[in-house]
């Protein structure tokens, strides 16, 4: 025993002295030796190309490929058509989901729900029955489809395209070098893509960074894409508070830009925190690699329509409608179960009221997001109904936790800034919307790719941190100019 220890001591021994000599070397060589090895590499591959392949003198063949990729990946124009693309979906997006979702609501909530409370008196269902299953669970299910199935039915087809078409990649070898800068793997550009279809799919797609230092990096900083469940929230809030404020002819063009600008900050602030993350928690250098671009394809217009609307479109709803039938249902029963003659969803609203004030938020935005924990989809509907409920608005006779009967995007305005919401909290929502602790899936997520209860809890916290700081920044500005 005592020699197999001696052993074991003295291989720990040798293999501590093979890393340190192995570090010390690699400072020699310097931190481009993935970059000289990669250029190697190429010119090796060129040289043997011009010695095997015979070239006639014609010109090269015009290549659409290499045309596009200089215009697209162009060093001057690469960002701006980035932004002007997503401008262009988002305003698509935005001017295309309103007719379609009065549609919908128009036949769930005005026609149905009444039709269902009428076909649940006649049958004798008890007052406290109807309302968990019809004004809670029902009604929080069609608003979730009338308001969430047009904007993604219009976004998701327009962003498939993108990526189908090829460019999605072009996005991540634009923004390599700025990872790369703060410390970062460049591949983290790719997963912060990904994150914005999903965050869990963001985190799971990190397992192509070879280092895990960065690999932490990117899993504790993929929250800040907007995923599939917060580009709703985003679109609508956009629509009513920001193209509010401007004129009627380019409402929709404004509220675009105020969408990308929230995805370009939820960009610059990975960046800043992947930066924090290398010079402190997780200190080292960025280790290089190379990333090989797709061609163009041309879009395929009918596999992307059914990849959008089945694969993304029908999932994301679905899971939406999952967790919107149960959420409707607590927050009926939280509007309805009184303490003293006040509900509890009045008692935990009037007691983080004054906190929610000073980060321009209130506190039926603050239960909101603790009830939608297990989903970002769910939050606008919470956040009406909560607001319907603490206002003692009623609908077709209704008591509380009932949603109002919503006919048009002003129908939603009017019940917000009935809520006292202005445009400091449509803002304010936006950013906190953008930064807040990541949905549970993201987080069991996390805590799988991990093993570790202290990154996942860095990672559900930082980003709730972060939004409440600079909530409150944003808002003690506003209301020093204001004043």
């Amino acid at each position: 025993m005592t020699e197999r220890l001696y052993k074991m001591n003295n291989n720990n021994i040798k293999r501590e002295a093979i890393l340190a000599e192995a570090n010390n070397l690699r400072w020699e060589i310097g931190e481009d030796l993935h970059d000289t090895l990669m250029e190697e590499i190429y010119e090796n591959a060129t040289s043997i190309a011009s010695k095997a392949v015979i070239y006639s003198d014609k010109k090269p063949a015009f290549s659409l490929d290499r045309t596009l990729d200089k215009v697209l990946t162009s060093k001057y124009l690469g960002f701006p058509i980035m932004f002007l693309l997503l401008g262009i979906v988002f305003w698509l997006t935005i001017q295309g989901a309103n007719i379609p979702s009065d549609f919908i609501s128009n036949i769930l909530v005005d026609k149905f729900h009444p039709a269902l409370k009428d076909l649940a008196t006649s049958i004798g269902f008890p007052w406290w029955l109807s309302g968990v299953l019809i004004d809670g669970a029902y009604l929080a299910m069609a608003w979730v489809v009338s308001v969430m199935l047009p904007p993604m039915a219009i976004f998701f087809p327009l962003y498939t395209l993108l990526e189908d078409f090829g460019y999605l990649p072009r996005v991540a070898f634009n923004m390599d070098p700025l990872y790369k800068k703060v410390g970062a793997h460049g591949k983290q550009s790719l997963t912060m893509a990904m994150g914005f279809g999903c965050n869990a799919a963001g985190v799971i797609a990190t397992r192509v960074i070879d280092s895990p230092r960065e690999r932490l990096i990117a899993i504790i900083t993929n929250n800040f894409s907007l995923c599939n469940g917060r580009w709703p929230t985003q679109i609508l809030i956009a629509a009513i508070f920001i193209g509010g404020v401007a004129p009627a002819y380019i409402a929709g063009i404004v509220s675009a830009f105020a969408v990308v600008l929230i995805a370009v900050l939820g960009i610059a602030f990975s960046l800043v925190v992947s930066l924090g993350l290398s010079k402190t928690l997780l200190k080292g250098e960025a280790s290089a690699f190379s990333l090989e671009l797709p061609p163009y394809r041309p879009p395929r217009v009918l596999r992307t329509l059914y990849t959008s609307l089945i694969d993304r479109t029908v999932f994301v709803l679905w899971r939406a409608i999952v967790f919107a039938v149960p959420a409707g249902m607590v927050i009926w029963l939280v509007a309805n179960i009184s303490i003293d003659g006040v509900s509890i969803a009045n008692h935990f609203i009037n007691w983080t009221d004054p906190f929610a004030f000073m980060i321009g938020l209130n506190g039926v935005i603050l239960l909101a997001y603790i009830i939608a924990i297990p989903a970002n989809e769910i939050v606008i509907p919470t956040v009406l109904m909560l607001t319907v409920s603490n206002l003692g608005l009623t609908n077709v006779g209704a008591g509380n936790g009932v949603m109002f009967q919503l006919s048009s995007v002003n129908d939603t305005a009017s019940i917000l800034h009935a809520g006292g919401w202005t445009l400091l909290t449509g803002i304010n929502l936006m950013l906190f919307s953008l930064l807040h602790n990541p949905c549970s899936t993201t987080i069991y997520t996390i805590y799988k790719e991990t093993k570790s209860v202290k990154w996942t809890t860095i990672a559900t916290l930082l980003p709730i941190v972060m939004g409440f700081v600079v909530t409150f920044f944003v808002t003690q500005i506003w209301r020093l100019f204001s004043n």
